[in-house]
């Protein structure tokens, strides 16, 4: 496993960050402690989850099984940990959002599901446009002098909102945000636009989610053709079928360099310089043995013809512009 900074700040994390929204929805506690300690076994120390994972089962659940695991195996000190606020947790009109009662309210309740005493990176898991930036930053600051979060990062931001709060952080000599959490993936690269220029320009590491589009980016036509069950499948019609030739001739692709799928996606993420780490959201063990390897130049340009990027490929407006 290969490690890097997280952004501009001085945190050591894994190339690769185990999601959990899985955990608590799609496999049960036992199952997902497996997928912990085979991650840990990889090397894999960054672990990502969010207050409302889980909660088809109940409230917090991804973030208690993650919290048994740490009591049970004693790796806190060894993880990142990162998880996510925003999302309505009840009925009450003032569980969600970001204003800073929801903030420190739903910071300690993630400290208690978790078992900890800190969060490595705190995340917003989306915009919230009815909150001021200093209403947001006052409350950060004190989850932060309090020693509850160490660093503050985001997730669905478009890039003018990440450097909105940049600013805003920067009046108040405050650290502001460290990474941001987008879709990104072969099919999807409207983030190339303006997310990835804006964190490049401003030191915030990218955590792209979804790097396997659902699955379709993991063989998913083979996978029809052998009746193998998984997320391509059940998706088909949706993330599958608008981009069959697409995905034909990158199957056909992986198949000439003697590759898997889901090894190719994975890699062409991590040769984008902006990508700190891919976030892979396994439900089992082996799900997570993808050997992933540096592409060639040939390969990213290949890749480029079967998936073009989005206009005339860069950042805006040249991709647009003259």
């Amino acid at each position: 496993m290969e490690y890097t900074r997280l952004g501009r700040t001085g945190l050591t994390v894994s190339r690769l960050c185990l999601g959990t929204m899985n955990f608590g929805w799609q496999i049960d506690e036992e199952a997902a402690h497996e997928v912990l300690d085979h991650a840990f076994g990889a090397g894999i120390t960054f672990v990502d989850t969010a207050n409302m994972y889980g909660r088809e089962d109940g409230d917090g659940l991804s973030e208690r099984i993650i919290g048994s695991w740490l009591a049970k195996t004693g790796n806190r000190d060894r993880t990142v940990l990162a998880t996510k606020v925003y999302a309505p947790m009840s009925d009450d009109p003032n569980d969600r959002g970001l204003s800073a009662r929801h903030l420190i309210a739903s910071c300690e309740a993630s400290l208690r599901r978790l078992g900890t005493d800190w969060i490595d990176l705190f995340q917003m898991h989306h915009i919230d446009r009815g909150t001021p930036w200093e209403e947001i930053w006052q409350a950060m600051e004190t989850l932060t002098s309090q020693g509850k979060i160490r660093y503050v990062g985001s997730s669905n931001f478009a890039g003018w909102h990440l450097a909105r709060a940049q600013a805003a952080a920067d009046r108040r000599n405050f650290l502001g945000i460290v990474s941001e959490q987008c879709k990104y993936n072969l099919l999807t690269r409207h983030a190339e636009l303006e997310v990835l220029p804006a964190a490049a320009e401003l030191g915030i590491g990218v955590l792209p989610y979804s790097p396997l589009h659902f699955g379709a980016l993991s063989g998913a036509l083979r996978k029809q053709r052998e009746g193998v069950p998984g997320r391509s499948v059940l998706h088909a019609a949706d993330r599958v079928e608008p981009h069959r030739a697409a995905i034909r001739r990158f199957e056909e692709l992986c198949a000439e360099l003697g590759r898997e799928p889901a090894a190719v996606a994975i890699g062409w993420l991590l040769s984008r310089p902006e990508v700190t780490a891919p976030v892979l959201g396994p439900r089992t063990p082996a799900q997570l043995d993808v050997p992933v390897a540096p592409l060639a130049a040939d390969v990213l340009a290949r890749l480029d013809e079967i998936f073009p990027p989005v206009g005339k490929g860069g950042p805006a407006p040249e991709a647009w512009a003259w």
